[in-house]
């Protein structure tokens, strides 16, 4: 497999335990403050400090995109750093302690994203 398939592949699957973490953290917060809209739950989501951990993996899928839809193509060279920034997130490799529990504690906590972080891993590091 290429770095480019790599990186399509590993992009996706990262998509998938964001939106699983997103939603674990939905239900959490709902669940202490009551059902909201989607549109209000995105407002928490981007002004609430408690969330700024996950924007870390939005952030790498936005980057992401970013590159592959450029019209004048890509350097491989920014695929390899795509991926290498997708090995560390997945290993939890951020020194923000804080990311690392938040992280930690939601895979512990949803059988759906320690399955995507499982696949996530195996697809970056052949495990």
């Amino acid at each position: 497999m290429s770095n480019t398939e790599l990186l399509k592949n590993g992009r996706n699957l990262l998509l998938k335990l964001h939106k699983t973490l997103v939603d674990h953290e939905r239900a959490i917060y709902e669940g202490i403050n009551g059902t909201m809209t989607s549109g209000a739950f995105l407002n928490v989501l981007l002004e609430d400090p408690d969330f700024v951990w996950l924007r870390k993996f939005s952030t790498l899928i936005v980057e992401i995109d970013e590159m592959f839809d450029q019209k004048d193509g890509f350097e491989e060279e920014i695929v390899g750093q795509h991926i290498d920034a997708l090995r560390d997130l997945v290993s939890m490799q951020d020194e923000n302690e804080t990311f690392r529990a938040k992280y930690q504690s939601a895979l512990q906590q949803d059988l759906d994203a320690a399955a995507h972080q499982g696949d996530l891993k195996g697809l970056l590091f052949g495990e």
